[in-house]
């Protein structure tokens, strides 16, 4: 009886860390470079699972068939995306894109975003494989947004 007394708070710490990893937040590791020079390959990045509500130009996460992919979101559900010499075009207006990336976006025809559906690209544009190749991602394949860097620890802090 007093050895499970002295375990008890050690089963208690270790249920709260798996409910906090499997509902609030787990760390990500990148993987490649698709993300340059925003995120760099093995950086360790902390998961917000519970951030459902996905903005433009959030970092997501996503579980599909190609694997694990880390991405931008540019385009959201319903909107039509569209590059045309260099610039993005969302419903037919440019819209300005606020963060670096490491080159130039290859142009490519209108797309129309389905229902319940993001169109997400790397920052490393010649070097992704995201929408343009796989095509949109439904919501339910998406597990949160990227809030902050753990490692390096010259970097820590908020990803923009």
């Amino acid at each position: 009886m007093k050895i499970l007394k002295e375990l008890i708070p050690y089963i208690v710490i270790i249920i709260v860390v798996v409910l906090i990893r499997t509902f609030i937040v787990t760390p990500v590791q990148v993987d490649g470079s698709s993300m340059y020079p925003t995120l760099k390959n093995n950086e360790i990045l902390i998961l917000k699972k519970y951030d459902k509500s996905y903005s433009r130009f959030d970092i997501v996460v996503i579980n599909s068939d190609h694997g694990r992919l880390i991405k931008r979101v540019v385009g959201l559900p319903g909107e039509t995306i569209e590059y045309k010499n260099n610039k993005l075009y969302i419903n037919d207006k440019v819209v300005k894109q606020n963060f670096k990336m490491n080159t130039k976006t290859s142009d490519f025809e209108k797309v129309k975003i389905p229902k319940d559906s993001y169109f997400v690209m790397g920052d490393n544009r010649d070097n992704s494989a995201d929408s343009r190749v796989f095509g949109t991602f439904n919501k339910k394949y998406i597990k949160g947004t990227i809030g902050i860097r753990l490692f390096p620890f010259n970097k820590i802090g908020k990803i923009k």
